[in-house]
């Protein structure tokens, strides 16, 4: 069977899922379904079948992106259109299995939406809700709504056709055709991807390596490994199309071992793809032990190597001397699946989203103090504030949005004044922020900024490998002083000290982690003075977060008396009787929370201050 044939077999069973007569039930099992229970649903909906007789088929899908509505299952029966539900629990699988498909009703409960799929496109109310109304699903298009484990579904909805089109076409055309579309690399630096390509590809080695950079390391990013468990073979098919760009015999997908979901569906890919004859590059996967510093690129290729992971100074560049001294292309798992759509849909597709320095798509994962959680994809030159407010429904439980975070932990902190800023490279640079690999924390004024700052630098200063003076004793220096203002014993002339420091670190850091570990501290320190001012000379935490510089209060008009928080304190440092208001004991306030906890009538309340 030749590969036009395939694609129409694969098709005709891919398009039967959504428009045949057979009912099919899509379940959401990427890492966050599974977390949320996808497994127990699963495992009802195959006991309700069973149990009814009825014919159906299970099929496990990637994350949509709707992560706030987990479990997510959609039904889809006969020509109509399908309907998304979330969050699903037991009883409502149960409901929805009896209702909708032996009684051809829809349940109401839950509904995120309709969805239709045809080989027109995709649409449907759920594609016009406020989460997906502002997206731009392309990299994304495929998760959610293909079995990531059948290549049958790949290669019904395009999968493909883009290293096809590749292996027609000369390295020149290949590398006009990438430089045409504006791509700049999505791991974080955004360097224009045919640049490096074209560079590595002018070398006279007749030895090079391509390597797939998946290890996402950044606290709260998901969307390397959502992309890899939702549409494997479109990062696949982005490599085979580099290989065959620079003329690469072999490739590397270094991935951290903590992402088993993604790498079982990684190796199914491979194997499908060996069988239809087109994995025409040896592609080995190399399991990442979990250090964030390897994510740095001469770091990573050291791993690779059998060495510690290390970053090396650079020049010589990858492209020149990369893994074993061989020219090597290094792209994270985003810039590659671009690459497929890029040849894939055209070039003016891709190119005609986004701004003029930054074109295309980039995806998020939107978490914090945000109402809807998700993995999102915009046009780059969208704002924070379409982003958290527009797509992430504003801030949850009545909050203020006082920062976003973005960029992972060597990110900035910027203000809410600032949620007009369009995300794109040059922007967020100019803000002090930068892309990062696509994380996005979304912070409510019951949030610290020195606390904030102190988190993140705590998880650089872990992570760093220490080969360099700067980041090893720097960041150290930094997280002391930041330990000390949170927990009340800072001093007025560690301010200056802390902006020293960083901007030392800043400039004399060996690689990227430590050359960008002080951008929480600097611009906390330049959006957020007042709160490092109030840490160090009040003795306060205005958002009443540092438990040395805040106290928990009784409001005796809101206190009946039950006497649920006096029981529960750990250390007898609530006095009072029966149906009349309590009160603390300072003196003896542990400050563990445990009275807030059971407070049925919000009457204990945390107040900025050492109490």
């Amino acid at each position: 069977m030749n590969f036009e044939e395939l694609v129409q077999e694969a098709k005709k069973e891919y398009y039967s899922i959504f428009q045949g007569e057979l009912p099919a039930i899509l379940i959401g099992s990427a890492t966050c379904g599974i977390s949320a229970g996808a497994n127990e649903i699963t495992k009802v909906i195959e006991d309700e079948i069973t149990r009814e007789n009825i014919e159906a088929r299970i099929i496990p899908v990637g994350c949509i992106g709707s992560c706030y509505a987990e479990p997510i299952i959609g039904i889809f029966k006969g020509k109509k259109e399908g309907v998304l539900y979330g969050p699903v629990n037991k009883n409502l699988a149960k409901k929805i299995i009896k209702e909708n498909i032996m009684e051809d009703k829809t349940v109401k409960e839950n509904i995120l939406g309709t969805i239709h799929v045809n080989e027109a496109g995709t649409g449907g109310s759920f594609f016009e809700s406020d989460f997906m109304r502002l997206q731009s699903r392309q990299i994304l298009r495929r998760c959610g709504l293909i079995n990531p484990e059948d290549i049958n579904h790949y290669l019904a909805t395009g999968g493909y056709t883009g290293l096809l089109k590749a292996l027609e076409m000369g390295a020149d055309e290949i590398i006009n055709t990438i430089k045409k579309s504006g791509l700049r690399g999505r791991g974080g630096a955004g360097f224009p991807t045919w640049l490096k390509w074209n560079l590595c590809r002018q070398s006279n080695s007749q030895e090079k390596y391509i390597i797939c950079n998946a290890d996402e390391g950044d606290p709260g990013a998901f969307m390397n490994r959502s992309l890899l468990e939702g549409d494997p073979h479109s990062v696949l098919e982005g490599i085979l199309i580099g290989a065959h760009t620079i003329k690469a015999k072999k490739a590397y997908i270094y991935c951290r071992a903590e992402y088993p979901a993604a790498l079982k569906k990684l190796k199914k890919a491979m194997k499908d793809l060996e069988k239809i004859g087109l994995l025409n590059t040896e592609i080995v996967i190399k399991k990442g032990a979990g250090a964030f510093v390897c994510g740095e690129e001469t770091a990573l290729m050291a791993s690779i190597e059998g060495r510690r992971g290390m970053p090396r100074t650079r020049p010589p560049f990858p492209t020149t001397k990369g893994l074993w001294g061989k020219p090597t292309v290094i792209n994270n798992v985003e810039t590659f699946a671009a690459i497929s759509l890029i040849f894939q849909e055209g070039v003016e597709q891709f190119s005609s989203m986004g701004t003029e320095s930054s074109k295309g798509t980039k995806t998020f994962s939107l978490v914090g103090d945000i109402k809807r959680t998700g993995l999102i994809e915009v046009p780059l030159g969208t704002t924070l504030k379409e982003v958290i407010f527009d797509i992430g429904g504003g801030i949850k439980n009545g909050e203020n949005l006082k920062a976003v975070q973005i960029g992972g932990p060597s990110g900035g902190c910027l203000p809410a004044s600032m949620i007009d800023t369009e995300i794109d490279y040059d922007s967020l640079t100019s803000a002090g922020a930068i892309m990062g690999s696509g994380g996005l924390v979304v912070l409510s004024d019951n949030s610290c900024m020195v606390e904030i700052a102190r988190y993140f630098l705590e998880f650089t200063q872990r992570e760093s490998c220490g080969k360099c003076v700067p980041c090893r004793l720097g960041t150290q220096q930094m997280l002391l002083i930041l330990n000390d203002i949170v927990q009340g014993n800072g001093n007025p002339e560690d301010i200056e000290t802390l902006h020293e420091v960083a901007e030392t670190v800043k400039a004399a850091s060996l690689c990227g982690l430590g050359q960008t570990a002080p951008n929480p501290v600097l611009t906390t320190l330049k959006y957020f003075m007042e709160e490092y001012v109030e840490h160090i000379m009040d003795k306060r935490c205005p958002a009443a977060y540092c438990r040395e510089l805040m106290h928990y209060f009784i409001d005796k008009e809101r206190c009946t008396g039950c006497m649920a928080c006096l029981k529960a304190c750990p250390n007898n440092a609530i006095v009072g009787v029966e149906n009349e208001p309590h009160f603390i004991d300072q003196v003896k306030c542990l400050k563990c929370g445990s009275c807030m906890d059971v407070c049925r009538e919000g009457a204990i309340l945390k107040v900025p201050g050492p109490g």
